[in-house]
């Protein structure tokens, strides 16, 4: 008999991992509610005409398509069934969601005349694609996406940036860095280095930098048709230095006559503005050209953030996108923007850092361990006495040595084990053990909530 397994890139989650992972989701969901997002779920299926063209070339490849079930060429013309967009058409039709953005702008789309502009929602669901898993990187994975759709203010911007840091903070994180950039930025790096036409190329390879150094960007960039000089022009713009506010003051001058980089400093500029409004600087947020994620449908800023420390890549980015909605035949020009969080990039960033608190554990607080029948009994009451007051409580189930419960409290990590005795029954006071320091103490059940009770 075969033994079991799991497809790769996807794993099962056992209690403990689950509890730092419900962790980290709360932390974020509170964040998404306390900014006024709102929740919302899409099924794990779309129709693929919802997904291809949405991600790029290298994004459709990665599409997990879905089979159709039963004879699905019966209604398939003789003449068509040798044609294979036809067949690929009627084997699958429908494929696993990618990621929650496309999804997000197909719901708004449907739902026009029912949401309130602007729309501002918070999604956390499992997407899927057909990458090469390694670490860091799954087929199967969490992502926790919060949007608003319908606006054009920067002010948006901001406080995605806030959120990012109060994530940050909620997590414990204290070394972590924002990179923002702006797609028109980038327009006008292009445009100084006289390249309009070879805008991709030119964004492809800058987005690889951090991977293949100056020296693989610049034999990648000769490969397609740029020259020395526009190589040496791009790596000095890219090594301005300074703080953002030095560095958009430097490219003002680089983008004179420049349109695209001068409404790229504008609104970066704003931005960063708007952070000293909410009594905010530019703490852990650092101003990248080099930054050019989403090529394919970000058109303002451009979000990345990095846990420094970790050999982990980024763990949440996103950006300004003014076309998502157009794609499905919207004649209506919705401008969005968003972020998205990585819960499993976070979740391997907190375990390598050792940044999980005591707190994220599954199971219960109490065990009410017992001697006897009649102990038994008696703590059956202690324990519904202790969950009416919300915490987390189980009793050993069956007669059993003493050391056989405190054991099985030591397993699975269950900080205070209650013991009930004749002695305790009479007298009302409970045997009360710390299972971590191992400190033992005769309380009322009263004294014992309050000692114990989160």
């Amino acid at each position: 008999m075969e033994k079991p397994g799991l497809p790769k890139g996807t794993r099962d989650f056992g209690p403990q991992v689950m509890a730092r992972r419900n962790y980290i989701f709360e932390v974020i969901r509170n964040v998404f509610q306390r900014y006024g997002f709102q929740p919302l779920e899409t099924p794990a299926m779309e129709n693929l005409s919802t997904l291809t063209g949405k991600y790029g070339d290298e994004g459709d490849q990665l599409l997990f398509r879905i089979l159709n079930s039963g004879d699905f060429l019966k209604d398939v013309p003789e003449n068509q069934k040798s044609d294979s967009k036809t067949l690929t058409q009627h084997i699958a039709d429908k494929g696993l969601r990618y990621d929650l953005t496309v999804p997000f702008a197909r719901y708004v789309v449907m739902n026009r005349h029912d949401i309130t502009l602007p729309f501002k929602r918070y999604q956390m669901q499992p997407v899927w694609r057909a990458d090469r898993p390694q670490k860091g990187r799954y087929r199967e994975f969490y992502q926790c996406d919060a949007d608003v759709v319908g606006t054009d203010s920067l002010l948006c911007e901001a406080e995605i940036i806030l959120m990012i840091k109060e994530v940050m903070l909620g997590l414990n994180v204290p070394d972590y860095t924002i990179k923002v950039n702006h797609r028109e930025i980038l327009n006008g790096i292009a445009e100084a280095l006289g390249a309009s036409g070879k805008e991709t190329s030119l964004f492809v390879a800058i987005d690889k930098l951090d991977k293949i150094g100056e020296e693989g960007v610049q034999h990648e960039l000769q490969a397609k048709g740029f020259t020395r000089k526009q190589c040496d022009d791009l790596f000095k713009l890219l090594r301005t230095s300074g703080n953002s506010k030095a560095k958009l003051q430097s490219l003002a001058d680089v983008f004179k006559r420049s349109p695209h980089g001068q409404k790229g400093l504008a609104d970066l500029s704003r931005v960063f503005e708007l952070l000293t409004r909410y009594n905010q600087d530019d703490t852990h947020v650092e101003f990248d050209l080099a930054l050019a994620r989403g090529l394919s449908y970000y058109t303002g800023c451009i979000f990345e953030v990095k846990i420094n420390g970790v050999a982990i890549g980024s763990v949440s980015g996103g950006g300004r996108y003014d076309n998502l909605t157009q794609a499905f035949g919207s004649k209506e020009k919705l401008s969005g923007v968003g972020i998205s969080f990585g819960i499993d990039r976070i979740y391997d960033a907190l375990e390598e850092l050792k940044l999980f608190p005591a707190s994220a554990q599954a199971g219960a607080t109490v065990l009410v361990c017992h001697f006897d029948e009649a102990c038994l009994t008696y703590g059956i009451s202690i324990l519904a006495q202790l969950r009416s007051q919300d915490i987390a409580a189980e009793i050993f189930p069956e007669t059993a040595k003493l050391k056989k419960q405190l054991d099985y409290a030591n397993k699975k990590q269950i900080p205070f084990a209650v013991v009930i005795g004749p002695e305790e029954i009479t007298t009302g006071k409970l045997a009360v053990k710390n299972m971590n320091t191992g400190e033992q103490e005769h309380l009322p059940l009263e004294q014992l909530i309050k000692k114990i009770k989160p």
